[in-house]
C-alpha cells in the first residue's frame, strides 16, 4: 500500500526517533509499503519519520543511481543491487574530507542543494530479521544512508546548508508546507486547514 509522504513543516520530521523490537505492529507489512511508498515517488531512500512515524527504521536501494553515466564504473557498481533494511542504526564513525553533491528529499521536493558530508562511515544497525550488522560504506553509498540516518535523528538535508541559503529558500519551503507545490506522489501536509 502507498503511503502518504509527510512533507517539510511536519514536527514528526524534527523528532529524534525511538528504537524499536521485533514485536513492533505489523513491521513486514510497514516495510514492504514503505518499499512500494519509495519507488512510487522514484526515491533512492525512504525513512519511517517521513510515513509519519517516529521510529528508527529506514531503507535504501541505490540501483537507480547506477545507471548515471557521470559516475565513475566503480561507484556505479557499488550502487546496483544495493538493497537494505536498516533498523535501530547507529552510525558509529565518519571519516575522511567533507565533499559537496547534490541532494534532494522526497518530504522537500523540488529543492536540491549541495550538501558537505563526509565520505566514509561505519554504521551498526540491524536487518529485517533482526541480525545485527557493522558495516563500512564510502562514497554515493555512505551519503545515501548518512542522508536517511539523518532523518532517524531529526535532522534534514536543509539544515546543513549555509545561513543564507536557508533564507534565500524559507518562502519555498513554506509553500511546501502549505501544499502549495505539485507532485506526482501521495504527500501529506502539514499546513493545510482541515475540510478545505
Amino acid at each position: 500500500m502507498i503511503l502518504p509522504i509527510v512533507a517539510y513543516g511536519d514536527p514528526v520530521l524534527r523528532k529524534m526517533a525511538k528504537d524499536i523490537t521485533s514485536e513492533y505492529p505489523k513491521l513486514d507489512e510497514l516495510i514492504t509499503n514503505m518499499w512500494e511508498t519509495m519507488y512510487n515517488a522514484h526515491g533512492v531512500g525512504l525513512a519511517a519519520p517521513q510515513v509519519g512515524l517516529p521510529i528508527r527504521l529506514f531503507l535504501v536501494d541505490t540501483t537507480p543511481f547506477s545507471d548515471d553515466e557521470e559516475l565513475s564504473k566503480e561507484d556505479q557498481e557499488a550502487l546496483k543491487g544495493f538493497k537494505k533494511v536498516f533498523i535501530n542504526a547507529k552510525i558509529e564513525e565518519e571519516e575522511g574530507t567533507a565533499w559537496d553533491f547534490n541532494e534532494g528529499c522526497l518530504s522537500i521536493p523540488d529543492i536540491r542543494e549541495d550538501v558537505k558530508r563526509k565520505p566514509e562511515i561505519t554504521i551498526s544497525y540491524l536487518d529485517e530479521d533482526f541480525k545485527p550488522h557493522t558495516e563500512t560504506y564510502d562514497g554515493l553509498l555512505a551519503r545515501v544512508i548518512q542522508h536517511e540516518y539523518d532523518h532517524i535523528q531529526g535532522i534534514l538535508f536543509t539544515d546543513k546548508l549555509s545561513s543564507l541559503k536557508k533564507r534565500l529558500l524559507k518562502s519555498r519551503l513554506d509553500k511546501i508546507s502549505k501544499g502549495k507545490i505539485a507532485v506526482d506522489y501521495k504527500m501529506r501536509f502539514p499546513n493545510i486547514k482541515k475540510g478545505r
